[in-house]
């Protein structure tokens, strides 16, 4: 197989490029990254060697056909996004460009080219939220309902991608994922965030609204049930993957400053993101049941390793602290909550 991973220097994307030479070690793989701010080719350092790197912008139309055509590619996989939802308040245009008419282009590219695989990865954040109290999921049947930039660029791609499937005859799979969390995440991210932070004494910016939740997946959990999907998914098909383990922000807090030996005096109130979701959980039944995946990382066993990879691995985060183009709890608060 030849695949080229869009994103590939990215934190969800170079963990699937080091997983899927490790586990295909005859495949081709090509990692295309526009390198943006949250783009660090050293994700790649050690598996440099087996994989072809391109550096350009999904939105390059004839960039990108020219490299599926280079390559030979069979499948092409999408990781390639503006995922920052701080960020997204501030600068929503840029998630726009890339997560709509980024993936259109390449959608185009891919269909000028002929592959026989476009993976599209998703986020559950294109459903919208959840209360706090509720014991709904969501399926993959649920209604797109999004709320903030990101979240309704994301939808934007999402519906591209059905949209060629259906105009063009694109062969398309979607997954909607849970949040990630593990090795190469950039730091401005809520786990390295705060986990950077209370490696140097620093306070953790909690969101006023503390008890807010998120559905957490360990990122080698989730490349392996994209692998799944490659292998086993049906065309035109979505799968959610989550891992059904929720956790607020103030739980995570606790948990990094109990795993760096750190007082819970350093947890800081600020003011919630404009638009701040309360909850996402996602029904992952149909990938388990049609393609065998399930999680397999706990928790607290996932988070344990990965504050502990980020003190071991210094030199790969330092750098990046301050290269975000936001600060969290910058902006002004909404005077009402419409719910």
């Amino acid at each position: 197989m030849k695949l080229m991973v869009t994103g590939g220097a990215g934190f969800i994307g170079s963990n699937f490029v080091r997983s899927w030479v490790e586990r295909h070690p005859g495949d081709t793989v090509v990692a295309l990254d526009v390198l943006t701010y949250a783009g660090n080719r050293p994700n790649l350092a050690d598996v440099e060697d087996r994989i072809t790197f391109v550096e350009a912008d999904i939105a390059d139309l004839d960039v990108v056909t020219g490299v599926l055509a280079r390559h030979d590619v069979d499948v092409v996989v999408n990781f390639a996004a503006e995922s920052h939802n701080s960020l997204a308040v501030v600068d929503p245009g840029r998630f726009f460009r890339t997560n709509v008419l980024g993936t259109q282009a390449l959608l185009e590219a891919a269909r000028r080219h002929g592959v026989a695989r476009f993976h599209h990865i998703s986020t559950c954040e294109v459903y919208g939220d959840l209360a706090l109290d509720s014991d709904e999921r969501f399926t993959e049947s649920s209604p797109y309902r999004p709320r903030t930039p990101y979240n309704a660029s994301k939808a934007g791609g999402d519906h591209a991608v059905r949209a060629y499937a259906e105009t063009y005859g694109l062969p398309v799979t979607i997954t909607n994922c849970c949040n990630n969390y593990g090795p190469y995440q950039f730091p401005e991210k809520v786990i390295p965030l705060f986990t950077a932070r209370a490696l140097d004494g620093l306070p953790l910016p909690l969101y006023a609204s503390t008890q807010n939740r998120r559905e957490w997946l360990h990122v080698d959990d989730h490349v392996l049930a994209i692998e799944a999907v490659l292998e086993r998914g049906d065309v035109g098909e979505t799968y959610n993957v989550g891992s059904g383990v929720e956790a607020s922000i103030e739980e995570i807090a606790d948990a990094v400053l109990a795993a760096t030996g750190q007082p819970a005096s350093l947890k800081e109130i600020v003011p919630d993101r404009p638009g701040h979701d309360r909850r996402y959980l996602l029904d992952s039944s149909k990938i388990a049941d049609r393609l065998g995946w399930r999680p397999a990382i706990a928790f607290d066993e996932g988070l344990a390793a990965t504050v502990s990879w980020y003190a071991s691995h210094r030199e790969w985060w330092e750098p990046l602290v301050g290269r975000s183009p936001v600060v969290e709890g910058s902006w002004t608060p909404p005077a009402t909550d419409p719910r």
